[in-house]
């Protein structure tokens, strides 16, 4: 199920439930805090161009989710941003990133890993990805998540010599400039 906009507030309470149970266990270790701030950034989320929001849910409630929007032309200063710029560079930023469906946050409960569900997700997330171009982060720490990234088509954008950081960029299976 696709949400859009400040719809998936309804969820609000389910998603950061989901978000604290993914991410504060490892290799995340997010705190209350981190917890606290997704979950003011997700009502500012939702005013992003093209904010859309993937729902996987059963009789247990919300096994996990996925959060996008279209990057800005103006690539934002916050966050990991930097980092992915320092690696890209300007010109690859803007090639490869601009315009395309950002991937923020996939989420999938540990109950409902190893079924497919972190897929469909992704799948339903990018299925009207602007020019079927969609891309995503994580951190290198987390072998898990890159290695699942990598199995179901992802593909990892090199970072220009010398600039390697503690993110890896990932491109959509589809992404006509992978």
């Amino acid at each position: 199920m696709i949400c859009y906009g400040a719809a998936v507030l309804d969820l609000a309470d389910e998603l950061v439930d989901t978000y604290a149970d993914v991410f504060s266990a490892p290799p995340w270790n997010e705190d209350e805090e981190t917890i606290r701030q997704f979950a003011a950034r997700l009502q500012a989320d939702t005013r992003r161009h093209g904010f859309r929001t993937a729902l996987a849910q059963s009789e247990a409630g919300i096994d996990g989710f996925a959060t996008g929007w279209v990057t800005p032309a103006a690539f934002p200063r916050d966050r990991a941003y930097p980092q992915v710029a320092a690696q890209l560079g300007r010109d690859r930023v803007r090639e490869l990133l601009t315009g395309a469906l950002e991937i923020d946050e996939l989420a999938v409960r540990p109950h409902a890993r190893g079924r497919g569900t972190g897929r469909a997700l992704l799948t339903e997330i990018t299925a009207d990805a602007p020019d079927g171009k969609a891309w995503l982060l994580t951190s290198r720490l987390a072998t898990d998540t890159v290695a699942t990234y990598r199995r179901l088509g992802w593909h990892e954008v090199a970072a220009l010599p010398g600039t390697e950081t503690g993110v890896i960029v990932f491109l959509s299976p589809d992404h006509p400039d992978r």
